[in-house]
């Protein structure tokens, strides 16, 4: 059977731009990821334990090939000495370890950030891509065309509304989630011929090449997680994080992400200085609706207009729930969707729900409180408790 990953392009161009500034701004900093599935399996997970380990270890043989250091040379916010860097760059297989835990699938990576960030996706992707192979649906390709087509239809019939202030825009950002690789660049290589007005580019790196599609992405949650046991004081971290943010990318990549501690304490540290430096914002959790009318109110009381910022909705979308999100905030502002399982796992069989997150950080635990009770993570319910209270945070502003 094939690999998983034949590319380390295959991954989301976040990996990329976190990992340049953390390799220039904290490159001492030791990190540990764990793998989390939030709902049920038609198996064990444990049962992959041992193709698992197989797919990690020819990860870790994988280096970046000069053509793939050309195109990212060739993106103008990746820095030389950062592909000087990927040029020597190897996973190191001591850092990540996989284990079978009664009916569940264990994978910690632990060591130093920027050796042990890039595991996330890649490890996403091998978990999902053996799953599926394993669960052997019959015909699940053939449903996933005609339901890819289904979402074709439904832009055709969008087109003939009338026209708003602001075009729509989506992107891919199901590579985390995929069925499999293959399957994602079938999905994606139809939309870019089927919907070019609409659909205008994607998370993964290695499709963007291969397709001539720009490559989506900023910053993840484990970027402002860092920020939480980096020296700085607490109650700073967010503003730390950004300001590095600011000076590393100087007007690239300029959307931010805004759920790490809630809307609310995030908007409390977004000043002038920041809403005025940074392009947008990218909704991930929460009521959409509830935070994109945060987010305009925020911009109207710095005086910013709105019609000059980006809002990305990137949470859980498919294409109605992105289409009514455009219909609500498209004469207000600038808008984008990145839509992820729904694009790249829409086949029948329940997609996993997995996540690879930064739970520890320089031997501190870290925390994403997220505007969603269920997408909060944290080891430490001391520190959990203790975060809460410096930002004034409670269970009910997190509904």
């Amino acid at each position: 059977m094939s690999p998983v990953i034949h590319s380390l392009l295959d991954t989301d161009l976040y990996k990329f731009t976190m990992w340049q500034t953390m390799l220039h701004r904290h490159p001492q900093t030791q990190a540990m990821f764990t793998f989390v599935c939030r709902n049920g399996s038609v198996y064990p997970l444990a049962d992959l334990v041992d193709a698992v380990r197989e797919e990690i270890d020819h990860l870790c043989r994988l280096r970046f090939r000069e053509d793939e250091l050309a195109f990212l040379r060739g993106l103008r916010f990746i820095k030389s000495d950062f592909v000087d860097f990927l040029r020597i760059f190897r996973f190191q297989r001591a850092f990540i370890d996989v284990r079978a835990n009664g009916d569940r699938l264990e994978i910690v990576a632990r060591g130093p950030l920027v050796h042990v960030t890039g595991f996330e996706i890649h490890v996403l992707s091998i978990v999902n891509e053996l799953y599926f192979r394993g669960l052997k649906a019959e015909g699940a390709e053939v449903e996933g065309r005609r339901r890819l087509q289904q979402k074709i239809d439904a832009f055709h019939g969008f087109s003939t509304e009338p026209a708003r202030r602001h075009p729509f825009e989506f992107f891919d950002f199901g590579l985390r989630r995929r069925y499999s690789a293959d399957w994602q660049r079938e999905v994606v290589g139809t939309l870019n011929a089927a919907l070019p007005r609409y659909f205008k580019g994607t998370s993964n790196v290695l499709l963007a090449r291969d397709l001539g599609l720009v490559p989506i992405g900023t910053m993840a949650h484990e970027y402002l997680q860092t920020y939480q046991a980096l020296g700085v004081r607490l109650r700073d971290h967010q503003k730390a994080a950004l300001e590095d943010w600011v000076q590393e990318y100087r007007g690239d990549l300029g959307v931010a992400l805004t759920d790490v501690i809630g809307m609310d304490a995030f908007l409390a540290d977004f000043d002038l200085y920041f809403a005025k430096l940074f392009d947008g914002l990218r909704h991930d959790s929460g009521d959409p609706v509830v935070w994109g009318e945060k987010a305009l109110a925020h911009y109207e009381k710095l005086r910013i207009d709105a019609h000059t910022k980006r809002l990305v909705f990137s949470d859980g979308l498919d294409v109605p729930r992105a289409l009514s999100l455009y219909r609500h905030f498209a004469d207000r502002a600038q808008l984008g969707f990145g839509i992820g399982t729904n694009l790249t796992n829409d086949l029948g069989p329940t997609p996993l729900n997995i996540v690879m997150k930064l739970t520890e950080c320089n031997g501190q635990p870290v925390a994403k409180l997220s505007d969603s009770p269920g997408k909060t993570l944290c080891d430490d319910q001391t520190f959990l408790a203790y975060l809460k209270q410096v930002f004034g945070v409670t269970d009910a502003s997190m509904r």
